[in-house]
């Protein structure tokens, strides 16, 4: 989840901290205090685009920085596919937009903008009234219809992906059968060159290691002997026989040297054995100059075959079985070609069987989540609401099967389905993929979700079950949302107050969190405005309360 977001010098902001929680997170303030420009910060940081003239005037540059921890593992698998692991639990995503330029970094190594979208999309969604709308980006509606049907149709699309890579390995296969007589036969002699300049070389597991040791022993043999002779010589000259004759006069006299005695004893057995064997060492490393120029030659004709064929033991292996089956292919070209036709053709039918089967569980699944997100939306407000999905066949199979599907809707009698772009405002937008999330929620894998005028154009009843469904959705993810509505943010687990204030001619942008009691505070303001009294804090009081014992 967003543990925590930092913003400096961008717009009204001068600096700003917030350390967010579980839950429902609320925002509030008045109007133009800049709870826009805090979603903007945080866009920002998403990957929007930068416009210089967000930055703080007077300003070189404006700053933004997220913290995001409490990964589960389905999201520390794809960070790790992305080439990115939490350091101490945590991703850190910092942003600074100059006049001149953008400086992104992940965990303080330099990113570019799409490795930025790829990782914030696992971590956090944003809903409302920006660039960042997922109900507007294509493809992600049938992302949404499979997530709902991840139990019923999970498996056939892991199967449709595998045979769809078969497939498409298949095909480009076919495609490579288009050599001549004459370009079939140059690679044939190549190919036999190239087996037998590996099969000839004889490579062994750990032999360039251990000639490349002994060739760095016998490039060192002068220094090496020098040093051994040296260290024999000292050996030698220690006078450990009078050192012994000296303990054994002193023991005659004081049996408490015995141990001392012993451990000189030790010390010139020890210091024998150890000339001995440095006097075999120098008989039997001796340099052969003969030797050394055969070790030179095997390993500069190792490391050139390894250097050829692939850098290790194990992938020489590899590409010689590779250019022995390649071989085979070409020694019956027309044979191998046809066998590769009919394994295509029966690869295309198995995918095309699988695909027609996968668009035939989605569009019974559209019509029942169609159904319960239309239910939802009734519930918010959208009293005559059409809601459903359009799907179009693709011409060609896909790793994702053959379907394109986008969901329309019809939000006003008499009126056609049309796709939601065409249809929908900012707020309407929100409030429809709350109507999502609260059906997704037991399925959606992103943790945070940030709605920003999620309660636009609605009050009253409409605005109890907004606030009841963020609820819900807040008990199994993160979430953050800018309301003006005192039933929405009575609701809140953490709540939030934008305020703008002016100091010394400059205008500023303050985000703090609210004890309970300011809370209250700030409800009354929002039912009534500047004109908070006893009883309107008294209705903000219960409001509180049937807020914390409804849930």
């Amino acid at each position: 989840m967003l543990y925590h977001l930092h913003v400096k010098d961008l717009a009204l902001i001068e600096e700003a901290d917030v350390e967010f929680g579980e839950g429902l997170n609320i925002l509030t303030g008045e109007t133009g205090a800049g709870k826009s420009i805090l979603i903007g910060s945080i866009n920002l940081a998403l990957g929007a685009k930068a416009n210089k003239d967000i930055i703080r005037n007077g300003k070189e540059f404006g700053f933004v920085e997220l913290v995001f921890g409490g990964f589960s593992e389905h999201q520390l698998e794809k960070l790790k596919e992305l080439e990115l692991e939490p350091e101490d639990d945590q991703i850190i995503i910092r942003r600074k937009i100059s006049k001149t330029r953008s400086e992104i970094k992940i965990n303080d190594e330099t990113a570019t903008l799409s490795k930025l979208r790829a990782v914030t999309e696992l971590l956090i969604d944003i809903h409302g009234q920006h660039e960042h709308q997922s109900l507007l980006r294509d493809g992600y509606h049938l992302k949404i219809l499979d997530d709902f049907q991840l139990k019923s149709t999970g498996e056939l699309r892991n199967e449709i992906r595998s045979t769809y890579h078969q497939y498409t390995e298949l095909k480009e296969k076919l495609e490579s059968f288009t050599m001549d007589e004459s370009e079939r036969q140059r690679e044939l002699d190549f190919l036999k060159f190239e087996i037998q300049d590996i099969e000839e070389a004889e490579l062994k597991d750990g032999e360039e290691e251990e000639l490349a040791e002994k060739y760095r022993k016998y490039q060192n043999s002068q220094k090496i002997f020098v040093s051994v002779s040296e260290t024999k010589e000292l050996l030698e000259n220690l006078d450990l026989s009078s050192a012994v004759k000296g303990i054994q006069n002193a023991l005659q006299y004081d049996e408490s040297l015995k141990n001392i005695s012993d451990s000189i004893y030790d010390l010139e057995s020890i210091a024998d054995d150890t000339v001995r064997e440095l006097d075999r060492y120098l008989d039997d490393n001796v340099y052969d100059e003969e030797d050394f120029n055969r070790i030179e030659e095997r390993l500069d004709f190792i490391r050139n075959i390894l250097m050829k064929y692939g850098g290790s033991v194990e992938k020489v292996e590899q590409a010689l079985e590779e250019k022995k089956a390649r071989l085979l292919e070409l020694e019956d070209y027309d044979e191998a070609r046809e066998k590769c036709r009919k394994e295509l053709s029966s690869v295309e039918k198995k995918l095309l069987s699988l695909c027609d089967a996968l668009s035939k569980e989605r569009q019974k699944g559209a019509e029942v989540l169609s159904e319960a997100i239309r239910q939802e939306m009734t519930e918010m407000g959208f009293l005559d609401v059409r809601f459903s999905m359009a799907f179009t066949k693709l011409a060609t199979p896909g790793a994702n099967g053959m379907d394109e599907a986008h969901f329309v809707v019809s939000l006003n009698p008499g009126e056609p389905v049309r796709p939601l772009s065409e249809v929908a405002s900012g707020g309407e937008l929100s409030r429809i993929m709350l109507s999502i999330k609260t059906v997704l929620a037991n399925t959606d894998e992103i943790p945070t979700l940030i709605f920003d005028e999620v309660d636009t154009g609605i009050s009253g009843r409409t605005a109890e079950k907004v606030s009841a469904k963020l609820s819900k959705i807040a008990k199994l993810h993160q979430v953050i949302l800018i309301t003006h509505l005192p039933q929405i943010a009575a609701k809140a687990d953490l709540h939030f107050c934008i305020e703008k204030t002016v100091e010394e001619g400059h205008t500023h942008t303050n985000i703090r969190p609210l004890s309970e009691e300011e809370s209250v505070l700030e409800l009354g303001r929002l039912l009534a405005g500047d004109s908070v009294t006893d009883a309107v804090l008294a209705n903000a009081r219960e409001l509180k309360h049937l807020a914390k014992t409804t849930g």
